[in-house]
Formats: C-alpha cells, sequence, structure tokens
C-alpha cells in the first residue's frame, strides 16, 4: 500500500493542468512507466470514470488503486494524490495569501502548466493510435472534439459518449467480438455500495432542510459530489450555488483562482470552502467537505469496479466500450486545446518549451520528476527574462 500511496503523492505533487493532464500523467507512470496496467485496461478505467458523476481524474486514481491493491490501493490512491492540494488549499484558507505575488513560485506555476501541455499531447498520440484505428473510430473522436469546441457543456459530452457507445455496439460488434471472451461470466452487481451511495444521498436532502453545524456542510458537499458529471471545472456552478449564502462571492472566486494554482483535482476547492464555513474548526470543516464531495463518485466506481470486468468480457460491449474510447479521445483532444494549451502558452516562448519538452520526452524518454524540473526551472527563468 505504501508503494501506491508514494506514487500518487509524487503525482498530486506535480499534477498541474486539470482532469485532462492528470490523465496523461496517469497513463505516462502507471501504463509507460511501471507497466501496472496496459492501454486497454487504462482506456477502460478511464470510460467508466467518464460516466460516474464526481471527480472524473480522482476516479480514475481511485480505479488505477484498486486495480493494484483492491479497496486499501484505491484509498491510498486518493490519499497520495489529494493530500498536496489538501494541504495546500487548507493552509491558504486559514493563513494570508500574500506570497503568491511572488514572481518565481508564479514562474515555477507557468512552467509546470507548459508541461501539462507536452503530457496532455503525448497521451492523445498514444490513444489515437491504440484506439481510432479504424475510419468509424477515427470519426467518433473527430465528432467528439469538435463537438467540444463549440458545445462545451456536461450534457454535450455525456450524449457524445452514449452515442458513442451506441455506434460502437451497432457497428464495431463483429470487429471487436474476436478480441472479448467467447464465454463471459455471469454479470455479478454488490448492491451495498449503490445502497449506500442512494441512503446518504436522501439524507443529504433532508439534512439540508433541517441539519445544521458539520451536517449541512457534509449534504451540501455530498450534493455537488452526486450531481456534477466531468469533474474538474464543471463543479464550480453548482458549488456557488450551494456555499452563496454562507459566503461572499470575492471569497469564493479567491478559493476558486487558488485551486487552480496548486496540483492535484479541482475538487479539493472543497477544502478551502470547508475551512471558510466552520471557522471555528477550520480543519475539521475542510475535512468534512473534502470527503463528502469526493465519497459520492467513488462509491459508485466500487459498484462499477466490482463488475467492472465481467461486463467488459461481453463482446457487444467491448464494441460499446471501443465507440466510448474513442470519444474519450476526442474529448482529451478538446481538452488540450481548452483549457490547457490555451492557459499554458501565451507566448512564443512558451511554445518553443512546449516543443522542445516534448522531443526531449519523445526522444530520451526522461523521468517525470526530472521533466517536472526541467520545466519549473524554465519558468522561472523565463519568468525573469520577459519580466
Amino acid at each position: 500500500m505504501w508503494q501506491i500511496f508514494l506514487r500518487f503523492l509524487s503525482l498530486g505533487l506535480v499534477s498541474f493542468g486539470g482532469p485532462a493532464a492528470h490523465i496523461g500523467y496517469f497513463r505516462q507512470t502507471f501504463v509507460k512507466e511501471l507497466g501496472w496496467l496496459d492501454d486497454k485496461r487504462f482506456a477502460g478505467l478511464v470510460a467508466l470514470s467518464q460516466f460516474m458523476p464526481g471527480p472524473g481524474s480522482s476516479q480514475l486514481g481511485f480505479a488505477i488503486g484498486y486495480y493494484r491493491g483492491g479497496l486499501n490501493g484505491a484509498l491510498a490512491a486518493f490519499a497520495g494524490f489529494t493530500l498536496p492540494s489538501f494541504i495546500l488549499l487548507y493552509l491558504l484558507a486559514v493563513t494570508s495569501a500574500q506570497w503568491l505575488d511572488n514572481g518565481y513560485f508564479n514562474g515555477v506555476i507557468h512552467g509546470l502548466k507548459l508541461l501539462a501541455v507536452v503530457v496532455v499531447f503525448d497521451a492523445v498520440l498514444g490513444m489515437f493510435g491504440q484506439f481510432c484505428r479504424r475510419k468509424l473510430t477515427q470519426g467518433l473522436m473527430l465528432a467528439s472534439a469538435v463537438t467540444m469546441l463549440l458545445l462545451p457543456a456536461m450534457g454535450a459530452q455525456l450524449l457524445l459518449l452514449c452515442l458513442g457507445a451506441i455506434a460502437g455496439a451497432v457497428w464495431l460488434n463483429g470487429q471487436q467480438a474476436g478480441e472479448a471472451a467467447t464465454s463471459a461470466p455471469a454479470i455479478r452487481l454488490n448492491p451495498v455500495w449503490l445502497g449506500l451511495f442512494g441512503a446518504l444521498l436522501l439524507a443529504s436532502f433532508y439534512w439540508l432542510s433541517q441539519g445544521s453545524g458539520l451536517t449541512l456542510v457534509f449534504a451540501q458537499f455530498y450534493q455537488v459530489g452526486s450531481l456534477v458529471f466531468g469533474g474538474g471545472h464543471v463543479v464550480l456552478p453548482l458549488l456557488e450555488t450551494h456555499v452563496a449564502q454562507a459566503m461572499s462571492g470575492d471569497r469564493f472566486l479567491t478559493g476558486y483562482a487558488l485551486a487552480q494554482a496548486v496540483p492535484g483535482p479541482m475538487f479539493t476547492l472543497a477544502t478551502f470552502l470547508g475551512a471558510e464555513l466552520w471557522l471555528e474548526q477550520p480543519l475539521l470543516g475542510a475535512l468534512v467537505a473534502t470527503g463528502a464531495i469526493f465519497l459520492p463518485g467513488f462509491l459508485l466506481m466500487l459498484v462499477g469496479l466490482d463488475s467492472w470486468h465481467f461486463i467488459a468480457a461481453r463482446p457487444r460491449i467491448a464494441a460499446a466500450i471501443a465507440g466510448v474510447n474513442a470519444c474519450v479521445v476526442g474529448l482529451l483532444l478538446a481538452a488540450l486545446y481548452r483549457p490547457v494549451f490555451s492557459n499554458g502558452v501565451v507566448s512564443p516562448q512558451d511554445m518553443a518549451l512546449v516543443l522542445v519538452g516534448f522531443g526531449c520526452l519523445k526522444l530520451f524518454r526522461p523521468h517525470i520528476v526530472l521533466l517536472v524540473a526541467g520545466f519549473a526551472c524554465a519558468g522561472v527563468v523565463t519568468g525573469v527574462w520577459l519580466g
């Protein structure tokens, strides 16, 4: 378990760039460097995480930990990946943030945003070669990317994934059948996790109307985690609706800006908000809010993970997954442009660093730590040079 925790902790310290970049970091580390799972298994877990409400990249990390070490491994992966951003946002909630104006710090952040461009681009290329070999899958990838660039909405993403599954089940079934098990076992669903998810969701509606204190904080953030698909920045409007009466808009936006400046999942914005909402014991408020917003997605992932390998063994479902995988590549391609590229590359010097970094990655395959150190230093140097 410690190996899983430390691997995810090292990623939690450097994973800037949002969910799309996190997928790239996970693929680079656990598929290409460590070989904990292959591309096919990785893409299946990505597809599963896209269908579940909650933080997509954290759910993917949770699933990788589960695949490697069971439930304890999943919890170790979550703790390692989330701990750095939790600590940073908690400290920023209870202390002054004036030091964030430091030019060297901003240079490091900018350099790591450029690294995110390199990592996501490499992930797009690799997943395209693996999952978009046929004209149909290439068409699904292209349609998904174009749609998400023009209509970047949660509903559009869910619709694309559903259409991709249908197209794959109808037109790829014969081609995928040979890759799936010829005699698939019966699907066994464990109702415990699903029942717990539903019970807590029903209770949260009651606690929102009748509860107070930490019970109310838990209910607010559990509902957000239950109702948001896609993770990342999609969580913002629903969170704002839930805490608008208890927090100033300026303080909320401060937390949102800080959540973008630290590595790790965007959902740890809940850490900052929880500390602000429960000033009597801010650490307790941060723990309750963070646990509540992640919990529903993880409960539903456990429902899917317990039966995913049985479900995926069926030929028609394997074909549907192939369609979903193609759409996921398109979603990742759209995310490469916005927000990863558009927020990171703001000058010709930035583009030059991205090209050099990508060349180094493809030619020399350096460890992710070396890439992080190189881009952090480059961000500081260019910041001083141009500033």
